[in-house]
């Protein structure tokens, strides 16, 4: 698994989202990396890690994770999922709970795919191997953005296309056909011991904060952020909030 160690202190485990790589964390490391010791990894089968099974469910990627802070002798980290990357956390806290010293879940859900999110979640991985990824990556990046940050930010969207196009179809449509397989975890938020922070844009079109704010119901120890002006790749679109917000949070957990 190809991953980046940059800083020192508190271990922050950065999960990517789909179908991206470590690329999209660029924010949060320029900003944090005086903060924390930031883990970036590419996960199997997208960035620069090989594909490690077929499909790449939820549980395999915690696994190769859980794998990764045992080779870097963290006993404990943040483990921070965006999107699919929130998925994985959800996996990783169920599976190994001792190893989460707090939990971020950004722009993501607790729920499964109903019938028609895992159809469509079948034709993108048709659509991946077909097709391949530049082609997608315009209409894939689009949806990410908001219609404002589109059209004020240009170099953003062409940062975000530039790290879709680069993703290996095989591994594209791996991830597409894993999340359409993960169980639904919603029960499971009530018995999480450590703090959770949830961040959510308010123009997140993708999961929208409704979502965002039935997770928080469910949490004992949970607080819901919702950042103005930011659709589901809140992270790049509204940086500054979103850094405010993680090092509130790792201030608290230090």
């Amino acid at each position: 698994m190809r991953y980046d160690d940059i800083g020192t202190g508190i271990p922050l485990l950065l999960i990517h989202g789909f179908p991206l790589d470590h690329g999209m964390w660029r924010p949060q490391v320029e900003a944090l990396r005086e903060e924390c010791r930031c883990i970036i990894p590419d996960l199997h089968g997208l960035g620069a890690s090989p594909l490690a099974e077929y499909p790449a469910t939820m549980e395999g990627f915690a696994l190769a994770l859980k794998t990764l802070m045992d080779k870097l002798e963290i006993d404990q980290a943040v483990i921070c999922g965006f999107s699919m990357g929130g998925y994985i956390a959800l996996a990783f806290q169920e599976l190994y709970p001792e190893r989460v010293k707090g939990l971020v879940l950004c722009s993501t859900r607790s729920v499964a795919d109903d019938g028609h999110a895992k159809l469509a979640r079948a034709t993108t991985a048709e659509n991946a191997l077909a097709r391949g990824m530049a082609g997608l990556a315009p209409g894939m990046a689009s949806v990410l953005l908001s219609a404002k940050t589109r059209k004020d930010h240009p170099e953003l969207l062409a940062e975000v296309e530039e790290i879709i196009a680069r993703q290996p179809s095989a591994g594209v449509a791996a991830a597409s056909k894993g999340m359409a397989l993960r169980p639904d975890r919603t029960d499971r938020l009530a018995r999480i011991e450590v703090p959770v922070l949830i961040l959510a844009g308010d123009a997140d079109s993708l999961i929208p904060p409704a979502q965002s704010e039935a997770m928080a119901k469910h949490l004992s120890d949970g607080r819901l952020v919702v950042i103005p002006g930011g659709a589901h790749l809140v992270n790049m679109e509204q940086p500054t909030a979103f850094n405010t917000e993680l090092v509130r949070f790792l201030a608290r957990l230090n």
